[in-house]
């Protein structure tokens, strides 16, 4: 994997907490730069690609979100990190939650972002599985495709087509063999709800009211899980509410970063 820093902490940021942000399928860290730009304060900001992403697609292990999490451990405790807010939005989220089970002292505060806690029904099970297969078989990024615009809600589809135009770019940028790992590994992941239930720190759930991926009872289903969480709607936002309102998105984990920081002082 690659840990992208987009900004260090100075002299101002002393005693925050670093935030690192975990990407979407099938995109890579670049999904956040407009969220990493509009987050307020001095601290670090950092993002990881995760494997199967564009440089991180050779030598994968065995499909697992569990490896997806261990190694964005190894690269927080390589750059010096011992205790991050972790943000990751839809895949991004199910990697935060296996990094909250694995490593639960690195994790401060958890951002969960067009995402959910529990496992895929058997449906979409063997829908990722036949997307990977496709993906693999024929060296293509085709069965994806079509995410550039069912990733997006309604009102950006409409009014904002160049985000599809962005979309399809990231994608095509994806190694196909990257797309079949990360299908697979979604696939095999199991409900984590009890560990978000066991989690003492402090949560934000986030999510755009367009979003038909993970709609909103997902989000309210998180809240209701946490100890100490927070529901943040996005208007006129699908799946992709990152990428969509950034503005809000960054507003939003502005509030859980200080919140997390005034619990670790």
């Amino acid at each position: 994997m690659t840990l992208h820093t987009y900004r260090t902490a100075g002299p101002d940021g002393s005693g925050t907490l670093p935030v690192v942000l975990l990407h979407g399928f099938p995109l890579d860290h670049r999904m956040w730069d407009a969220v990493a730009e509009a987050l307020p304060g001095d601290r670090t900001v950092l993002a990881v690609d995760l494997p199967g992403t564009p440089g991180s697609a050779d030598a994968l292990p065995e499909p697992s979100l569990d490896a997806s999490a261990d190694l964005v451990a190894a690269d927080l405790r390589a750059a010096g990190h011992d205790r991050a807010v972790v943000v990751g939005l839809s895949m991004g989220g199910y990697v935060a939650l296996a990094l909250l089970e694995r490593h639960p002292e690195l994790v401060a505060g958890l951002g969960l972002v067009d995402t959910k806690s529990i496992a895929d029904t058997d449906e979409a099970r063997a829908n990722r599985l036949r997307i990977a297969a496709a993906a693999e078989d024929g060296d293509t990024v085709e069965p994806v495709r079509p995410m550039s615009t069912g990733l997006l809600g309604e009102s950006s589809r409409a009014a904002r087509p160049e985000l599809v135009d962005q979309l399809a770019a990231w994608i095509e940028d994806q190694p196909p063999a990257g797309v079949a790992w990360s299908q697979r590994a979604m696939a095999a992941r199991p409900d984590r709800t009890d560990v978000l239930r066991a989690f003492t720190g402090p949560v934000v759930a986030v999510v755009g009211d367009e979003d038909t991926v993970t709609p909103v009872p997902a989000a309210e289903d998180l809240v209701a899980s946490a100890q100490d969480a927070q529901l943040v709607v996005v208007a006129r936002a699908g799946h992709m509410s990152a990428i969509e309102d950034p503005a809000a998105v960054a507003a939003a984990l502005a509030d859980l970063l200080q919140r997390a920081d005034t619990a670790t002082a």
